[in-house]
Protein backbone atom coordinates (compact mmCIF):
# COMPACT_ATOMS: atom_id res chain seq x y z
CA UNK A 1 0.00 0.00 0.00
CA UNK A 2 2.85 2.39 0.68
CA UNK A 3 4.36 4.42 -2.12
CA UNK A 4 7.61 3.20 -3.56
CA UNK A 5 10.59 5.52 -3.37
CA UNK A 6 10.70 5.80 -7.17
CA UNK A 7 7.05 6.91 -7.37
CA UNK A 8 7.57 9.36 -4.53
CA UNK A 9 10.58 10.87 -6.32
CA UNK A 10 8.51 11.23 -9.52
CA UNK A 11 5.81 13.12 -7.62
CA UNK A 12 8.39 15.35 -5.93
CA UNK A 13 10.03 16.16 -9.28
CA UNK A 14 6.66 17.00 -10.81
CA UNK A 15 5.32 19.28 -8.06
CA UNK A 16 8.40 20.91 -6.52
CA UNK A 17 8.73 24.67 -6.61
CA UNK A 18 12.55 24.79 -6.80
CA UNK A 19 15.46 22.40 -7.26
CA UNK A 20 15.91 21.15 -3.68
CA UNK A 21 12.22 21.31 -2.70
CA UNK A 22 10.83 18.24 -0.95
CA UNK A 23 8.50 19.69 1.69
CA UNK A 24 6.47 22.49 0.15
CA UNK A 25 2.69 22.25 0.55
CA UNK A 26 2.32 21.37 -3.12
CA UNK A 27 4.61 18.35 -2.79
CA UNK A 28 2.98 17.22 0.46
CA UNK A 29 -0.53 17.48 -0.98
CA UNK A 30 0.49 15.60 -4.14
CA UNK A 31 2.02 12.75 -2.12
CA UNK A 32 -1.01 12.58 0.16
CA UNK A 33 -3.34 12.53 -2.85
CA UNK A 34 -1.44 9.60 -4.35
CA UNK A 35 -1.62 7.72 -1.04
CA UNK A 36 -5.33 8.51 -0.66
CA UNK A 37 -6.10 7.23 -4.16
CA UNK A 38 -4.15 4.02 -3.50
CA UNK A 39 -5.92 3.48 -0.20
CA UNK A 40 -9.32 4.13 -1.81
CA UNK A 41 -8.65 1.32 -4.28
CA UNK A 42 -7.62 -0.97 -1.43
CA UNK A 43 -10.78 -0.18 0.55
CA UNK A 44 -13.03 -0.86 -2.44
CA UNK A 45 -11.78 -4.44 -2.36
CA UNK A 46 -11.48 -4.83 1.43
CA UNK A 47 -14.64 -3.17 2.74
CA UNK A 48 -14.19 -4.27 6.37
CA UNK A 49 -10.64 -2.94 6.80
CA UNK A 50 -11.51 -0.29 9.37
CA UNK A 51 -7.93 0.28 10.51
CA UNK A 52 -6.92 1.42 7.03
CA UNK A 53 -10.10 3.47 6.78
CA UNK A 54 -9.06 5.41 9.87
CA UNK A 55 -5.66 6.08 8.30
CA UNK A 56 -7.42 7.27 5.15
CA UNK A 57 -9.54 9.72 7.13
CA UNK A 58 -6.44 11.07 8.87
CA UNK A 59 -4.72 11.59 5.51
CA UNK A 60 -7.76 13.35 4.08
CA UNK A 61 -7.84 15.69 7.09
CA UNK A 62 -4.13 16.42 6.78
CA UNK A 63 -4.49 17.17 3.07
CA UNK A 64 -7.44 19.45 3.79
CA UNK A 65 -5.40 21.39 6.36
CA UNK A 66 -2.48 21.78 3.92
CA UNK A 67 -4.84 22.98 1.19
CA UNK A 68 -6.41 25.50 3.58
CA UNK A 69 -2.96 26.77 4.51
CA UNK A 70 -1.99 27.11 0.86
CA UNK A 71 -5.26 28.84 -0.01
CA UNK A 72 -4.72 31.42 2.75
CA UNK A 73 -1.04 31.88 1.88
CA UNK A 74 -1.18 32.14 -1.94
CA UNK A 75 -4.47 31.65 -3.82
CA UNK A 76 -2.86 31.29 -7.26
CA UNK A 77 -0.61 28.42 -6.12
CA UNK A 78 -3.66 26.81 -4.52
CA UNK A 79 -5.75 27.08 -7.69
CA UNK A 80 -2.93 25.74 -9.87
CA UNK A 81 -2.44 22.76 -7.56
CA UNK A 82 -6.15 21.94 -7.37
CA UNK A 83 -6.43 22.07 -11.16
CA UNK A 84 -3.31 19.95 -11.65
CA UNK A 85 -4.42 17.28 -9.16
CA UNK A 86 -8.06 17.30 -10.25
CA UNK A 87 -9.43 18.05 -6.80
CA UNK A 88 -12.63 20.00 -6.09
CA UNK A 89 -14.42 19.06 -9.29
Amino acid sequence: MALTQERKNEIINEYRTHESDTGSPEVQVAILTEQINTLNDHLREHKKDHHSRRGLLKMVGQRRNLLTYLRNKDITRYRNLVDKLGLRR
